[in-house]
């Protein structure tokens, strides 16, 4: 395979996808292009980069031997990745009720390695559907759930955040379903090796010290192994073993470069350093999203993929939903809705005030509406005022 940019593209050439792309397009099937004219329609739809098969690429007089379909005359309308068919509040019961059964998945999952039995793949397979079906009717439902988590649930909570960020990232970038599905079954189970660490390095509540970090670094190996011979495909593989890998080689555990990292894999070690970084746990404070996203970009291009980055930061918000927010007005509240068009401006659902330090009226506020006389100031901390954050969304934001 070969990514060539959109203007290498030449009648002839069998395209496998789209790699990177300004729009939303999705390709029903791969296949030859034929004319110029189909070439310039994937340029109309801000196609930038496509994959191709070298090896199959015909020559002029064999034209008249391809199938009758050609590839880019079968791209989709552009479709709206912020299509959403439920609400946000009829979602977010649905979404809760799967984030609790993929936490209880990845728990027996643990004890079923660690006794020596197998996993139960069609289970991960089966979360994975409702996971994305989720994020299709509402994306903000389980982005909301994955920000407010407990501290000391990481393990577990991670690879569930992971998979439903990973799938919001491929949603946006159009990419098939039936990839999408290898990608958060392999984001569900990208830490499942850590069952082979030991206990006292993987719950120690403090940085690992040189050594440990060293035995911690083979539990990538390990779940490359247990997704492999699960045979959950060669995407959900790579995610599992490579998600720690970097472009510029400096990674972990095979010390892979660019030219040996699928985008795929690309966009998970995105997301997975993302989550760790906005993550609360016993030892660390997380950040804030905006400063986790100032951090990723100082990473790139040496570590991430920069238009991979931009895309997931346009895909997830710049302040994502289940960010704790204080207003200009000194209310303090969570995004509780995106508004893609004016992303500094998304649904806000106010609970305190600052400035008076107590509880206030729960109501939402949509900073985008011309009638509301408020803004954002800043993403904050739910400790900067003692605020429970997952006792809130269970008595207030849970229908």
């Amino acid at each position: 395979m070969k990514i060539i940019n959109i203007k290498d593209l030449n009648p002839g050439m069998f395209v496998v996808g789209v790699i990177k792309q300004t729009g939303h397009i999705k390709i029903k099937n791969q296949g030859w292009v034929k004319t110029q004219k189909s070439i310039d329609s994937l340029k109309a739809t801000g196609v930038l980069e496509v994959e191709i098969d070298p090896s199959k690429t015909l020559h002029e007089e064999a034209h008249s031997d391809v199938p009758p379909c050609d590839m880019p005359e079968a791209v989709d309308s552009v479709v709206n990745p912020w299509h959403k068919s439920t609400s946000m509040d009829s979602e977010l019961t649905q979404a809760a009720k799967l984030y609790d059964e993929a936490k209880n998945l990845q728990k027996k999952a643990f004890k079923d390695l660690q006794s020596g039995s197998t996993i139960d793949i069609s289970a991960f397979k089966e979360t994975a559907h409702g996971l994305i079906d989720s994020v299709f009717r509402n994306q903000d439902a389980l982005a909301c759930i994955a920000r407010i988590r407990e501290k000391d649930t990481y393990l577990l909570e991670h690879s569930i955040n992971v998979s439903i960020l990973i799938s919001i990232f491929a949603k946006h970038m159009g990419l098939e379903r039936s990839v999408i599905e290898q990608m958060t079954t392999g984001a569900l189970l990208h830490d499942i090796g850590k069952v082979h660490i030991p206990d006292t390095i993987l719950q120690k509540p403090a940085q690992l010290s040189i050594e440990e970090f060293e035995v911690m670094k083979q539990h990538a190996k390990y779940s490359y192994d247990i997704v492999m011979n699960a045979q959950l495909g060669k995407i959900a593989t790579e995610i599992a073993g490579y998600h720690h890998e970097r472009l510029d080689g400096s990674g972990y555990p095979f010390g892979y470069e660019a030219k040996d990292l699928s985008q795929y894999v690309r966009m998970a070690a995105i997301v997975d350093v993302y989550d760790a970084l906005t993550a609360e746990r016993v030892y660390k404070v997380g950040m804030t999203p905006v400063k986790a996203f100032r951090l990723l970009r100082e990473e790139t291009p040496h570590h991430f993929d920069t238009e991979l980055l931009n895309v997931f930061i346009n895909a997830i918000g710049v302040y994502p939903v289940g960010t704790l927010v204080k207003l200009t007005s000194q209310r303090v509240g969570i995004v509780s809705g995106s508004n893609p068009d004016t992303p500094l401006q998304p649904i806000v659902k106010v609970f305190y005030h600052a400035k008076h330090m107590r509880y206030i009226e729960v109501k939402d506020i949509d900073l985008a509406n011309k009638r509301v006389n408020d803004g954002l100031e800043a993403a904050i901390k739910p400790e900067e005022f003692s605020l429970d954050l997952l006792k809130f969304f269970r008595h207030s934001m849970l229908p």
